[in-house]
């Protein structure tokens, strides 16, 4: 059959997927790369090493493609938002690609927050001013060092490098990834002026910004290499997190997509874009006539795992297990959560051990447990640390409700909603049905089905809400639903009240260390 094959550049893995138009997944390829922690708040990708691992799971692909004897008809582009890597005038990286989890920034995102700046830069681009975007990371290459900013050629992020390496030519960027990056005016459809001069950046340094449906071709080395025509359409595609919510069909206003991996996002699509006045959530493009409002979550499964590591002595030698292992333990752990009542009873987690995006953007956030008592154990701090993630995913819920995107329907994707414990907990405190997307990979396959819709062969995204498989929803327990709606609010009065004192430990770091030394 004719596939279209989606190159989705990631945290942590190339994926190339190939799919046909009915949506069926024939193929996925996956080539990782190590994120590099070399201190605290640093996170970065070797940005060779990225573009290296784009070659190889496109060749990957492609050839597996022709031993099934199916046509490969274009390649579309997916890339991890927020990243900024410096590059020569020809594309190529002259150092690490800094990715969204690097928090370096933060003191620079309190700046603008403090002087009054972040809610018109917000508002105008869509992306919330946060350690994590290209404008205030830029910001602070700018504070360190005043001329380099200034002087390399071209400032770009992970589309911009996988652009450069198969296709050449233009310095280009599709206005999803712009849009992403602080910098982009979402309703002008230009670099916006205030965000260059505070980052020290011209325009000119920045890539052309083309539709996400636009078409480039190929490099003929790179052709070469993968053993596709050099006039195959390189369809330059959009951003991941928007791409996810194609990829499981959750394209009309009134379905949500969830994504609730290690971290955790919940999207949904509208026709223009949309920022809602408290500044809770992004607005990115899809196309120009599809925008995704919502919310991403620093912290997801990861709780659980860091449960499996701290508080899991008992069950496991070796609490640092990584792999088949460590999902076996979170399993175990899971499983035994499963045990404790809705609400934990009465124990509280505000579960912030990676800082916080929606809907606080606040980087030095840390976790806590509130109302602890001599009963509670083990089981009851796992079961809590997942009602506190779903939890933060509700108050993104209900930040689109005050925006006036009301949502009947969910529709997830991610590791964690394989447990009982996540579906249900996560059901429950949306108050909605939720449905399990049946191919793992949303964010390939949406840049598949992106690719064949600039191809002609989808001219109506919505389509894809009936193409996409999802299991029977996952309903809501009304008990449970009772609990959580009492549960939030003091949730999210804690986190305001303890904010200060959270972000106030968290830059102790340096004088409070966590082991001997």
């Amino acid at each position: 059959m004719d596939v279209v094959v989606g190159l989705d550049s990631g945290t942590t893995a190339t994926k190339a997927v190939a799919a046909g138009a009915d949506a069926t997944v024939r193929d996925v390829v996956s080539v990782g790369y190590p994120l590099l922690v070399p201190a605290p708040g640093r996170a970065e990708l070797d940005a060779g090493e990225l573009v290296c691992a784009a070659v190889e799971a496109l060749t990957a692909v492609v050839g597996r493609a022709r031993e099934r004897g199916d046509r490969v008809v274009a390649v579309a582009l997916s890339a991890a938002m927020h990243g900024l890597v410096p590059m020569d005038d020809d594309g190529r990286p002259l150092g690490p690609l800094v990715t969204w989890a690097d928090d370096r920034a933060a003191q620079w995102a309190q700046a603008l927050v403090a002087d009054g700046r972040a809610p018109d830069l917000h508002a105008r681009t869509g992306t919330p001013v946060h350690a994590m975007s290209p404008l205030v990371k830029l910001s602070w290459e700018r504070a360190a060092d005043p001329d380099r900013v200034g002087h390399v050629p071209r400032w770009g992020g992970v589309k911009e490098l996988v652009v450069a390496a198969l296709c050449g030519g233009r310095h280009a960027v599709d206005r999803s990834c712009a849009s992403a990056t602080g910098l982009y005016d979402i309703r002008a459809g230009h670099w916006d002026a205030e965000a260059l001069q505070i980052s020290g950046v011209r325009a000119d340094q920045l890539g052309e910004v083309l539709p996400t449906t636009a078409v480039l071709g190929l490099r003929p080395d790179v052709a070469a290499a993968t053993g596709l025509p050099v006039d195959l359409p390189v369809v330059i595609g959009a951003s991941d997190g928007v791409l996810a919510n194609l990829g499981i069909g959750a394209v009309r206003p009134d379905v949500a997509a969830v994504s609730l991996g290690t971290s955790g996002a919940m999207r949904v699509v509208v026709p223009a874009p949309t920022v809602d006045l408290d500044r809770r959530l992004f607005c990115y493009a899809l196309t120009d006539e599809a925008w995704v409002v919502g919310g991403a979550i620093n912290n997801g499964g990861s709780v659980v795992r860091w449960a499996a590591q701290a508080l899991a002595a008992g069950l496991d030698p070796a609490p640092e297990l990584v792999g088949e292992a460590a999902d076996e333990l979170d399993a175990r752990l899971l499983a035994e959560a499963e045990t404790v009542p809705v609400g934990s009873g009465g124990l509280l987690c505000l579960p912030y051990l990676l800082g916080e995006r929606a809907p606080w953007w606040r980087s030095g956030l840390r976790g806590a447990y509130l109302g602890l008592r001599r009963e509670h154990r083990r089981e009851h701090l796992v079961r809590a640390a997942v009602e506190g993630v779903c939890q933060q995913l509700a108050l993104v819920r209900d930040a689109f409700a005050a925006t006036g995107l009301p949502v009947c329907e969910v529709r997830a994707t991610g590791g964690a909603v394989a447990s009982p414990l996540w579906i249900g907990t996560l059901a429950a405190a949306l108050d909605l049905p939720v449905r399990v997307a049946e191919s793992p990979e949303g964010t390939g396959l949406g840049a598949c089905l992106l690719g064949w819709h600039a191809l002609g062969a989808l001219p109506d995204l919505t389509a894809v809400t009936a193409l996409v498989a999802v299991d029977d929803p996952v309903l809501p327990d009304p008990a449970a639903v009772a609990v959580y709606r009492q549960l939030r609010p003091l949730a999210e009065r804690s986190t305001r009240a303890l904010a200060d004192v959270l972000t106030t430990l968290d830059a102790l770091d340096d004088a409070l260390p966590t082991t001997q030394t």
